[in-house]
């Protein structure tokens, strides 16, 4: 009887130990499916986004960020010749998160709102004040944050109102999110409010953007992609096998 109870024992342990990698392997399934989902979900929504947007939108992904500032620099895996071009904005679909900078054949640097040298024309969408948002920095324990300057301190206004992108200058298209007012204050003069804006974007969680191409942008692809024995000319899209 002992013998047996002992065996017993030994084959539960066994049993258990089975189980337990069991319940490890349908976990880790269980993770892989959360993850697949939420990035199907992602997706989803940037097919959405991108039929909803009026300009053309180069879907890419961000691969790298800049070590020495979390919330000032971020690279992403497309580039000219996928029609990214320096000084475009680059958006998700919660809002504006930066403009393109450094642009190679295949990658693009993008310069965060966060960074105290990016500037954006804006507008509060409620009332149609204007004024200028740059970059507050990396603050410690604190999301990143951008301040709206220049706004009279006869402007109307409040926390909470929506900011977005005013259009003047041409280099973001008008109407981006941008953020929400969270705080509202006079200046050092006295003769200026500034309004701190909570960004739409959560920069530290940034895996896809869009950048926003013109049609000269995308032109420019398609004139290079061009195979050498085509020629384009006014009469007929290609010729192909003739000379010029």
């Amino acid at each position: 009887d002992v013998v047996r109870y002992v065996r017993g024992l030994g084959d539960l342990a066994l049993e258990n130990r089975a189980l337990s990698e069991e319940i490890v392997y349908l976990r880790g399934e269980m993770r892989m499916a959360e993850e697949l989902a939420r990035d199907n979900r992602l997706l989803r929504d940037q097919l959405g986004f991108m039929q909803r947007f009026p300009n053309k939108l180069v879907s890419c992904e961000v691969i790298g960020r800049d070590s020495t500032g979390w919330w000032q620099t971020v690279r992403l895996d497309k580039g000219l010749a996928a029609g990214v071009a320096e000084g475009r904005a680059v958006l998700t679909t919660e809002g504006l998160v930066g403009r393109t900078t450094a642009v190679s054949d295949r990658t693009a640097d993008v310069l965060l709102l966060s960074d105290p040298s990016c500037k954006v024309a804006v507008r509060l969408k409620r009332s149609g004040e204007y004024g200028i948002a740059e970059g507050l920095g990396a603050q410690p324990g604190q999301p990143p944050a951008v301040r709206m300057d220049y706004l009279l301190k006869t402007a109307d206004v409040q926390e909470g109102d929506e900011v977005v992108t005013s259009g003047l200058g041409g280099l973001f298209p008008k109407g981006l999110p941008v953020g929400r007012v969270a705080q509202v204050a006079l200046d050092a003069s006295g003769l200026y409010q500034t309004a701190r804006i909570e960004l739409a974007a959560d920069l530290g969680k940034l895996e896809y953007a869009f950048v926003a191409a013109t049609e000269k942008d995308l032109a420019a692809v398609r004139v290079e992609t061009v195979p050498p024995d085509v020629v384009l000319d006014e009469e007929a899209d290609y010729r192909e096998g003739e000379d010029p």
